[in-house]
Protein backbone atom coordinates (compact mmCIF):
# COMPACT_ATOMS: atom_id res chain seq x y z
CA UNK A 1 0.00 0.00 0.00
CA UNK A 2 1.25 3.51 -0.97
CA UNK A 3 1.71 5.50 2.27
CA UNK A 4 3.33 8.77 2.62
CA UNK A 5 5.37 8.89 6.02
CA UNK A 6 3.73 11.16 7.35
CA UNK A 7 0.27 8.86 7.40
CA UNK A 8 3.07 6.07 8.21
CA UNK A 9 1.80 3.99 11.19
CA UNK A 10 5.40 2.13 12.92
CA UNK A 11 3.76 0.85 15.97
CA UNK A 12 2.93 -2.61 15.93
CA UNK A 13 0.96 -3.13 18.95
CA UNK A 14 -0.95 0.05 18.01
CA UNK A 15 -1.92 -1.45 14.34
CA UNK A 16 -2.45 -4.95 16.17
CA UNK A 17 -5.03 -3.14 18.37
CA UNK A 18 -6.45 -1.70 15.15
CA UNK A 19 -7.24 -5.17 13.87
CA UNK A 20 -9.07 -5.93 17.05
CA UNK A 21 -10.96 -2.84 17.32
CA UNK A 22 -11.62 -3.24 13.42
CA UNK A 23 -12.39 -6.75 12.39
CA UNK A 24 -14.65 -6.88 9.92
CA UNK A 25 -12.41 -7.39 7.25
CA UNK A 26 -11.97 -8.11 3.45
CA UNK A 27 -9.96 -11.17 2.67
CA UNK A 28 -8.08 -11.10 -1.05
CA UNK A 29 -6.49 -13.91 -3.24
CA UNK A 30 -6.06 -14.75 -6.84
CA UNK A 31 -7.41 -17.40 -8.93
CA UNK A 32 -5.59 -17.58 -12.36
CA UNK A 33 -4.42 -13.65 -12.04
CA UNK A 34 -7.79 -12.78 -11.08
CA UNK A 35 -8.40 -11.34 -7.53
CA UNK A 36 -11.03 -12.55 -5.39
CA UNK A 37 -12.29 -11.10 -2.13
CA UNK A 38 -14.93 -11.86 0.62
CA UNK A 39 -16.03 -9.96 3.78
CA UNK A 40 -15.83 -11.60 6.75
CA UNK A 41 -15.25 -11.01 10.66
CA UNK A 42 -11.88 -11.96 11.49
CA UNK A 43 -9.19 -12.28 14.48
CA UNK A 44 -6.04 -11.34 15.57
CA UNK A 45 -3.85 -14.21 17.84
CA UNK A 46 -1.06 -15.29 19.00
CA UNK A 47 0.43 -18.66 19.23
CA UNK A 48 3.77 -18.95 20.47
CA UNK A 49 5.82 -16.47 18.63
CA UNK A 50 3.58 -15.67 15.72
CA UNK A 51 0.77 -13.71 15.09
CA UNK A 52 -2.29 -15.16 12.71
CA UNK A 53 -5.21 -13.55 10.86
CA UNK A 54 -7.86 -15.95 11.59
CA UNK A 55 -10.96 -16.91 10.76
CA UNK A 56 -14.02 -18.73 8.37
CA UNK A 57 -16.24 -18.89 5.39
CA UNK A 58 -19.09 -20.89 3.94
CA UNK A 59 -17.81 -24.08 2.02
CA UNK A 60 -19.65 -23.20 -0.81
CA UNK A 61 -17.37 -19.78 -1.54
CA UNK A 62 -14.65 -21.31 -3.82
CA UNK A 63 -12.12 -18.86 -2.66
CA UNK A 64 -10.87 -21.06 -0.06
CA UNK A 65 -9.81 -23.58 -2.72
CA UNK A 66 -7.32 -20.77 -3.93
CA UNK A 67 -5.50 -20.68 -0.62
CA UNK A 68 -2.74 -23.66 -1.63
CA UNK A 69 -2.47 -21.95 -5.24
CA UNK A 70 -2.04 -18.64 -4.01
CA UNK A 71 1.16 -17.47 -2.49
CA UNK A 72 -0.17 -14.43 -0.66
CA UNK A 73 -3.23 -13.27 1.10
CA UNK A 74 -3.97 -9.91 1.67
CA UNK A 75 -6.55 -8.74 4.29
CA UNK A 76 -7.86 -5.15 4.89
CA UNK A 77 -8.94 -3.58 7.86
CA UNK A 78 -10.62 -0.22 7.18
CA UNK A 79 -11.35 1.94 10.27
CA UNK A 80 -13.38 5.38 9.86
CA UNK A 81 -13.15 7.69 6.80
CA UNK A 82 -14.25 10.89 5.57
CA UNK A 83 -14.52 13.32 3.03
CA UNK A 84 -12.46 16.86 3.97
CA UNK A 85 -13.73 19.64 1.87
CA UNK A 86 -11.22 22.60 1.55
CA UNK A 87 -13.76 25.21 2.63
CA UNK A 88 -12.12 24.00 6.26
CA UNK A 89 -8.76 25.29 5.35
CA UNK A 90 -7.54 28.87 5.90
CA UNK A 91 -5.93 28.87 2.18
CA UNK A 92 -7.09 27.53 -0.87
CA UNK A 93 -6.53 23.89 -1.78
CA UNK A 94 -7.95 20.83 -2.53
CA UNK A 95 -10.73 18.28 -1.14
CA UNK A 96 -8.86 15.61 0.14
CA UNK A 97 -10.12 12.42 2.01
CA UNK A 98 -8.94 11.10 5.40
CA UNK A 99 -9.20 7.10 6.37
CA UNK A 100 -7.52 4.55 8.80
CA UNK A 101 -6.12 1.59 7.00
CA UNK A 102 -4.17 -1.64 7.64
CA UNK A 103 -3.13 -4.36 5.30
CA UNK A 104 -1.65 -7.87 7.09
CA UNK A 105 0.10 -9.98 4.11
CA UNK A 106 0.75 -13.31 4.61
CA UNK A 107 -0.32 -17.31 3.24
CA UNK A 108 -3.30 -19.06 4.28
CA UNK A 109 -4.10 -22.36 5.40
CA UNK A 110 -7.53 -24.35 6.33
CA UNK A 111 -7.51 -25.49 9.80
CA UNK A 112 -8.36 -28.16 11.39
CA UNK A 113 -11.98 -29.00 13.23
CA UNK A 114 -10.60 -29.00 16.59
CA UNK A 115 -8.80 -25.33 15.82
CA UNK A 116 -12.00 -24.02 13.79
CA UNK A 117 -14.18 -24.73 17.10
CA UNK A 118 -11.61 -22.86 19.50
CA UNK A 119 -11.73 -20.20 16.66
CA UNK A 120 -15.33 -20.12 16.67
CA UNK A 121 -15.52 -20.59 20.45
CA UNK A 122 -13.26 -17.52 21.25
CA UNK A 123 -15.25 -14.85 18.33
CA UNK A 124 -18.21 -15.90 20.35
CA UNK A 125 -17.14 -14.48 23.39
CA UNK A 126 -15.38 -11.35 21.90
CA UNK A 127 -19.20 -10.52 20.66
CA UNK A 128 -21.44 -12.57 23.13
CA UNK A 129 -19.37 -12.05 26.26
CA UNK A 130 -20.74 -8.93 27.51
CA UNK A 131 -24.71 -9.30 26.37
CA UNK A 132 -27.18 -9.76 28.86
CA UNK A 133 -27.90 -13.27 28.04
CA UNK A 134 -24.89 -14.29 25.54
CA UNK A 135 -24.46 -16.90 22.89
CA UNK A 136 -21.67 -19.17 23.63
CA UNK A 137 -20.21 -21.98 22.29
CA UNK A 138 -20.95 -24.26 25.11
CA UNK A 139 -24.71 -22.96 25.46
CA UNK A 140 -25.29 -23.91 21.73
CA UNK A 141 -26.84 -27.59 21.06
CA UNK A 142 -24.83 -30.45 19.92
CA UNK A 143 -27.02 -31.04 17.05
CA UNK A 144 -26.46 -27.04 15.76
CA UNK A 145 -23.13 -27.48 16.02
CA UNK A 146 -22.42 -30.48 13.80
CA UNK A 147 -24.65 -28.99 11.34
CA UNK A 148 -22.91 -25.80 11.03
CA UNK A 149 -19.67 -26.85 11.40
CA UNK A 150 -20.32 -28.89 7.75
CA UNK A 151 -21.10 -25.69 6.40
CA UNK A 152 -17.94 -23.62 7.18
CA UNK A 153 -14.28 -23.61 6.04
CA UNK A 154 -11.74 -22.48 9.16
CA UNK A 155 -8.89 -20.47 7.82
CA UNK A 156 -5.58 -19.23 9.05
CA UNK A 157 -2.89 -16.49 8.02
CA UNK A 158 0.45 -16.15 9.25
CA UNK A 159 1.31 -12.44 9.50
CA UNK A 160 3.96 -11.76 7.37
CA UNK A 161 3.89 -8.18 6.95
CA UNK A 162 1.64 -5.25 8.71
CA UNK A 163 1.41 -2.28 6.79
CA UNK A 164 -0.69 0.60 8.36
CA UNK A 165 -2.19 4.45 7.08
CA UNK A 166 -3.60 6.84 9.27
CA UNK A 167 -4.48 10.03 6.69
CA UNK A 168 -5.71 12.14 9.37
CA UNK A 169 -4.54 15.56 8.41
CA UNK A 170 -1.59 15.23 10.18
CA UNK A 171 0.52 17.78 7.22
CA UNK A 172 -2.03 20.18 8.02
CA UNK A 173 -1.35 23.50 10.39
CA UNK A 174 -3.15 23.24 13.80
CA UNK A 175 -5.81 25.74 13.03
CA UNK A 176 -6.83 23.98 9.99
CA UNK A 177 -6.66 20.45 11.87
CA UNK A 178 -9.03 21.64 14.68
CA UNK A 179 -11.66 23.23 11.89
CA UNK A 180 -11.18 19.85 10.15
CA UNK A 181 -12.25 18.27 13.35
CA UNK A 182 -14.92 20.87 14.21
CA UNK A 183 -16.41 20.02 10.76
CA UNK A 184 -16.55 16.64 10.96
CA UNK A 185 -18.52 16.35 14.17
CA UNK A 186 -21.63 18.39 12.56
CA UNK A 187 -21.02 16.28 9.33
CA UNK A 188 -23.79 13.13 8.48
CA UNK A 189 -23.07 10.11 8.74
CA UNK A 190 -21.54 8.24 11.53
CA UNK A 191 -18.17 7.43 9.90
CA UNK A 192 -17.48 11.23 9.66
CA UNK A 193 -17.90 11.88 13.35
CA UNK A 194 -15.83 9.17 14.07
CA UNK A 195 -13.16 10.14 11.92
CA UNK A 196 -13.25 13.16 14.22
CA UNK A 197 -13.10 11.44 17.14
CA UNK A 198 -9.77 9.51 16.25
CA UNK A 199 -8.08 13.08 15.13
CA UNK A 200 -9.28 14.82 18.08
CA UNK A 201 -8.14 11.67 20.40
CA UNK A 202 -4.70 11.94 18.33
CA UNK A 203 -4.47 15.46 18.81
CA UNK A 204 -4.73 14.70 23.04
CA UNK A 205 -2.37 11.82 23.32
CA UNK A 206 0.30 14.20 22.13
Amino acid sequence: MYIPNQFKVHDAEEIREFIQQNSFATLITTKKGTPIATHLPMQLVKEEDHYYITGHMAYGNPQWRTFVDSADTLVIFQGPHAYISPSWYEQENVPTWNYQAVHVYGKATIVSEEELIKDLALLLEKYEGNRKNPVLWDTLSPSLLEKELTGIVGLKIQVDEMQAAYKMSQNRNATDYQSIVDHLQHEEGPTAKQMAAQMDKRANDQ
